[in-house]
């Protein structure tokens, strides 16, 4: 009889637990709210249908995507975009799992997992996938612009003199732990200001290796010449070497200065690639124009004069071309003048001041030779004389623009600054595979320009005079098409950028 009783009592136990279940589930039934206790990264969206919990999160994601991160350290700020980044998120996917918590099982199931919600919270996470190499190119464009970096020792031939720059001590990124706070960043969602102290730590210039760069300067004299069946150039290369020992070079950078110049043999090829004529580069290849105020005499000055450095250059197969290598370094002694330039995130007065337009021009024009670009940096902020996205910096010793001759034959860059047009051509020989190349590129987002306020005591009290002029910032992506026959290739994205907004700046004395 106990057996018995005991069976009863669990059969209505379990009849009892059903019955409530089936209430429970009909009075839930006609309930459409994602239940209590659940949250998305954070944010709560208990009592939301599945639309407005997904609307929700995506108008705080948008938020946060629009002002993008900004990295400080000292006076230094730069934002880096969500784009630059090519962040994918699964927003919608995540609004479908949390309004499916309590509706995914049998009726028994579904309800014990609503009654935990009320006791035991669930905080659903968003997978936000970072481009991996994205983040790297942002974080080293970001270390590129900073005033106060660590630049490393470099060298050039001029002439007849091998010019060696020590290097400058300063402060590197601790690229690790800037990448984790940046991932730490986008998946905060309740982060509303999306700030960054940039992690640096202090790096002293590598020595000077004379060896290393004696062997690597070191080239035999070797003629141009041409073989007509098949059409081929070869081009020229001036014999180089130190002319003074090694041991006297060391000596002389012993001494404690910025650059040293040690003297060269030049032993000249015979026979250069001008000397073959128009054979050599019968064909234009491209060409890029760029427009400047002319009647700025000292951005002129610096444009003809970098353009005539650049004037005549020929880039071997398979050589790397390196603008400042070229142009050389931008000093007064060089003949350039102080002009408005970006450094630092601000506009001063730099010697060499303009000269990136020479550079900007250049790279549009490697673009449409279909060239390989290696080395491209964009403007801390927007420029004037090339769409966003088009734009090539270079500073001596920090920042440089290359690129590589991908072609079977020599190349030759022609460059001339004049009535306030730039202009580069660069000729070749044309193959019959090239293609036709576009460059495309568009703005994907408006960085809104703010005001700062200064306080002048020199200024008649109760006054404000505006300073600076804003311009607003933005990010751009640049695409560049090939087309055989009238028929698109490929199409491809080759930069994604961001300019930071130009802030308004008023001077008043209250």
């Amino acid at each position: 009889m106990d057996k018995s009783k005991k069976i009863i009592v669990v059969i209505g136990v379990v009849i009892i637990l059903i019955f409530i279940s089936v209430i429970f589930s009909l009075i839930n039934m006609g309930n459409d709210k994602i239940y209590k206790n659940i949250s998305i990264q954070g944010i709560n969206v208990s009592g939301l249908t599945k639309k407005d919990a997904e609307e929700t999160i995506k108008k705080i994601y948008r938020e946060k995507y629009i002002n993008g991160i900004k990295l400080k350290q000292g006076d230094f700020e730069i934002t880096i975009s969500y784009e630059q980044l090519g962040i994918e998120e699964n927003i919608s996917k995540v609004a479908g799992e949390a309004y499916k918590i309590g509706r995914s099982g049998n009726i028994i199931v579904n309800n014990y997992t609503i009654l935990c919600r009320n006791f035991i919270k669930k905080d659903l996470k968003i997978d936000f996938n970072i481009n991996e190499n994205s983040l790297k190119l942002a974080i080293n464009d970001v270390e590129n612009k900073m005033p106060n970096v660590a630049i490393e020792g470099s060298y050039a031939v001029e002439g007849n003199d091998l010019i060696i720059s020590r290097g400058k001590a300063g402060v590197i990124i601790q690229k690790d732990q800037l990448k984790e706070e940046i991932i730490k960043s986008i998946n905060n969602l309740s982060d509303n200001k999306n700030e960054i102290n940039i992690p640096v730590e202090n790096k002293l210039p590598e020595e000077i290796d004379i060896d290393k760069i004696a062997n690597e300067i070191k080239k035999e004299p070797q003629d141009a010449y041409l073989n007509k069946n098949p059409l081929q150039v070869h081009a020229d290369q001036d014999g180089i070497e130190l002319n003074l020992s090694i041991e006297e070079a060391k000596n002389i950078l012993q001494g404690e200065k910025e650059e040293y110049i040690l003297p060269l043999k030049i032993t000249p090829a015979k026979i250069k690639v001008a000397d073959l004529g128009e054979n050599a580069f019968p064909n234009l290849l491209s060409t890029y124009t760029t427009n400047y105020d002319s009647s700025n005499t000292n951005r002129d000055n610096n444009l003809k004069l970098a353009a005539q450095k650049l004037n005549g250059a020929i880039v071997s197969p398979g050589e790397e071309f390196s603008y400042n290598k070229r142009v050389g370094k931008r000093t007064i002694d060089a003949g350039f003048k102080e002009a408005k330039a970006y450094a630092g995130g601000k506009v001063v007065l730099d010697v060499g001041g303009g000269i990136c337009q020479l550079s900007s021009t250049l790279y549009n024009a490697t673009l449409l030779a279909n060239l390989n670009v290696t080395d491209r940096h964009n403007h801390y902020f927007k420029t004037a004389y090339v769409p966003e996205g088009r734009d090539a910096t270079v500073s001596w010793g920090a920042v440089d623009f290359k690129f590589k001759n991908n072609r079977n034959y020599p190349i030759k860059i022609e460059s001339v600054a004049e009535d306030g047009v730039v202009t580069v051509n660069i000729y070749g020989i044309k193959q019959d595979d090239d293609p036709i190349v576009v460059i495309d590129s568009k703005v994907t987002n408006i960085i809104e320009s703010k005001t700062e306020y200064q306080t002048d005591l020199k200024l008649e009290k109760g006054t404000e005079v505006v300073s600076q002029n804003g311009e607003n910032g933005c990010t751009s992506e640049c695409y560049k098409t090939v087309l055989k026959n009238g028929i698109i290739v490929s199409k491809t994205l080759i930069s994604k950028d961001t300019y930071n907004a130009l802030p308004t700046i008023i001077k008043q004395n209250k």
